[in-house]
């Protein structure tokens, strides 16, 4: 079978499958986008934090301030007691953390999908893949158990933990379980809490509480003496229990909308490349809540993926292959990071013996007085700090994020909105870019508007710097 029915198939309708879909057929390719569920977007999700490096992300998507007035921005977090975060400090135009469910995020994403003109199948579930020279074929079963075949250039598994994708390419997951039997409940308040977002832990205990903004709460907790299986029951006196063995009070929980038990894994894939084949979010990576960074991380490793693909269909790579390479070398470690710094929140949080408290004291205290040290656990978590490897040969900034700039043409997330490369340089200055593997074909060219800047500084489609160099190059 050598006709394409399609450019990219992307396996998986969450966040970062839309995202992702979104943004290739915004560059004019043909995308289809199948759910093995059917339609209807549900309100009761896990994930309800968006950070700062995400909001940049769905700023240069026109997207951001959507989702702002969803959510109630959080400025300031206390951990552990004593550990006070203000966020206002973080360098970008969403100096906060945007408390707003997951389904929120969705439904724009889904609108973005539609307006591009995705072909999307629900009730459409992988039954295996395989690939040659010309492309991906995969097997599916359809609604009502109808057979399906579809062929695309390439294929992106954005399916989940339980990824279909993965299990296809017989990819490991290697990983532990690092918590049993947390329990999570939306629910009413009759007491709001001291702070927005409280989070602490005593005894056997620790406890998690964010408002969604429209008087509905998120509660988040697990005890140590209660380690059952997932399919346990769980109701509104358990959460209870926990929020008051941990925070002190229950702040009169009632009305609960929604309750779940669940286990947290940590683990990831060795590779999120597989030939044409690529996986990205839950399906390359998947670790403990703490941090709130799953489903941001997802949807960034889909503002990496999109544009590289894009480059490669449309023609415009010089080096297709080293291009798609750098999805694995960029994204890749920073899930193994993402792993490590959520594994040391959630150990800290589950801290058992009094020499482990101790030592908890000790690192909130440090983070609470040394300004460095919190700004940098600030920026990692919330995604500003975030970079790549600038390459053989290259310089700082290049692969770092850059910051929204005011340019003479306007903002620079706004021009992002383009999908395009953009060239920022002094008035008149024509600088010459170096070749690379992601040398641009096409791009939007902008102006500093700090006539003093003499410097060419070219801007991934992503946000992440390119290259930097003389003007007059």
């Amino acid at each position: 079978m050598n006709q394409l029915d399609t450019d990219v198939l992307v396996v998986g309708a969450g966040p970062t499958g839309m995202l992702l879909a979104g943004d290739l057929a915004a560059a004019g390719l043909r995308v289809t986008l199948v759910e093995r569920r059917p339609h209807g977007i549900s309100n009761m999700t896990r994930a309800f934090g968006v950070h700062a490096r995400t909001l940049e992300q769905l700023d240069a998507r026109g997207l951001a301030d959507d989702l702002v007035a969803t959510g109630t921005p959080i400025t300031r977090m206390r951990l552990f007691g004593r550990l006070a975060l203000d966020l206002t400090r973080l360098p970008s135009r969403f100096a906060y953390l945007l408390i707003t469910p997951q389904y929120e995020v969705e439904r724009l994403l889904e609108r973005r999908v539609l307006s591009t003109g995705v072909d999307v199948r629900h009730e459409t579930e992988l039954r295996g893949l395989r690939q040659d020279a010309g492309g991906v074929t995969a097997e599916f079963t359809g609604p009502e158990g109808a057979p399906l075949t579809l062929r695309a250039r390439y294929l992106v598994g954005t399916d989940g933990v339980r990824s279909a994708v993965r299990t296809a390419l017989g990819l490991p997951f290697p990983g532990v379980s690092v918590i049993r039997s947390i329990v999570l409940a939306d629910v009413r308040l009759a007491e709001e809490p001291e702070g927005l977002l409280t989070v602490d832990g005593a005894g056997d205990a620790f406890a998690f509480i964010a408002p969604f903004g429209d008087g509905w709460y998120r509660v988040m907790g697990w005890n140590r003496t209660r380690q059952v299986p997932d399919s346990e029951p769980v109701d509104l006196d358990e959460v209870r229990d926990i929020a008051r063995t941990a925070l002190g009070s229950d702040y009169g929980m009632h009305d609960a909308r929604w309750i779940s038990r669940f286990h947290s894994d940590e683990r990831q894939a060795p590779a999120y490349r597989s030939g044409r084949v690529f996986l990205a979010g839950d399906a390359a990576h998947v670790h403990s809540p703490a941090g709130g960074q799953g489903m941001n991380t997802g949807l960034q490793d889909a503002a990496n993926l999109s544009w590289k693909l894009a480059a490669v269909l449309r023609g415009d790579a010089p080096d297709p292959e080293a291009l798609l390479d750098s999805y694995q070398a960029e994204r890749h470690p920073v899930g193994t990071m993402v792993l490590r710094s959520s594994g040391a929140i959630v150990r800290l949080a589950m801290a058992r013996t009094p020499l482990h408290r101790a030592g908890r004291a000790l690192a909130a205290r440090f983070l609470d007085t040394v300004r460095p040290a919190a700004a940098r656990a600030m920026g990692m978590i919330s995604g500003l700090d975030i970079a790549y490897a600038p390459g053989h040969g290259a310089r700082r900034p290049v692969g770092r994020r850059v910051p929204d700039l005011a340019l003479r043409e306007g903002r620079l997330y706004e021009l992002l909105r383009k999908g395009e490369f953009v060239l920022v340089a002094p008035a008149g200055a024509t600088p010459l870019v170096p070749a690379s593997p992601a040398s641009p074909t096409r791009l939007v060219r902008a102006t500093w508007s700090d006539p003093g800047r003499r410097t060419a500084l070219l801007v991934r489609p992503d946000g992440y710097a390119a290259w930097t160099g003389r003007a007059d190059a």
